[in-house]
């Protein structure tokens, strides 16, 4: 950071990752850090909550849990009508996993890399939803339990009959239905972790554009935003959730 001198190299700077390899083995270090420690909090919270938690009067972080875990299954329950015990599980991972990871950006624009930087790391960018790579190897993840749901429930021959017989039912349109359906799976991926990188990108920008500006701008921009993001923080991480529960609740449905 002391190297930094211009507005240009301050940008440059907080945008670029720590990474290793190059062209497509090129490994983002920081991002993958940041992952596994948010998913790492994530886990020692609810074991903690589960092997200390008491029956009786529980604590604020223990409530604070238990309002989370009642809030995503009862929501769970709305979506997915089918009985799976993977889904639940998996819903409240994605939840409380994305709103950490986009929780970081809440943090001090400089903090994390100054402290890195005094470790001897030129760069570390922090913010692991910022990296279209994480976002949409998430995605990727969903999708892939979708064919397998897909796969699972309705084999091989109702998943091609779901492709071609939709939405207009004539064998004289099925060549027309088959692209129409492809194109709305495969965007399905696409749209659910581009959506998620383009809300956190942008919110991350804003907050290195505000730290460029003289202390007392700064005071009076990045506390509204701060406030404002937090709602952003939350959305991105529950519409995340909602989909992925939803495109697999499709996958189970019969459609006739």
């Amino acid at each position: 950071m002391e190297n930094v001198t211009t507005a240009h190299e301050y940008i440059e700077h907080h945008l670029t990752f720590l990474t290793t390899g190059d062209g497509f083995w090129a490994f983002n270090v920081d991002s993958m850090l940041m992952s596994w420690i948010t998913g790492l909090l994530f886990i020692g919270a609810f074991r903690y909550v589960v092997t200390k938690g008491t029956s009786g009067v529980p604590g604020r972080f223990q409530c604070l849990i238990e309002v989370i875990f009642e809030f995503v299954n009862n929501l769970v329950k709305e979506i997915f009508q089918a009985e799976d015990k993977l889904i639940g599980p998996l819903a409240l991972t994605t939840f409380v996993w994305v709103l950490l990871m986009n929780a970081v950006d809440l943090l001090p624009i400089d903090l994390v890399p100054s402290l890195t930087g005094a470790m001897g790391l030129t760069h570390f960018r922090d913010l692991p939803t910022a990296d279209v790579n994480v976002p949409m190897s998430m995605a990727l993840g969903v999708f892939i339990l979708l064919l397998t749901y897909t796969f699972k429930n309705k084999g091989l021959k109702g998943f091609i009959k779901e492709l071609t017989t939709q939405p207009f039912d004539n064998p004289l349109l099925y060549p027309v239905n088959l692209v129409l359906e492809l194109i709305t799976l495969i965007s399905k991926p696409i749209s659910l972790g581009l959506r998620l990188f383009g809300n956190m990108y942008a919110g991350e920008m804003i907050f290195i554009l505000i730290a460029l500006m003289p202390w007392w701008m700064q005071w009076a921009l990045s506390v509204p935003w701060a406030l404002f993001h937090i709602l952003i923080v939350f959305l991105q991480a529950f519409i995340f959730m909602v989909l992925t529960i939803v495109y697999l609740g499709m996958a189970v449905e019969e459609h006739h």
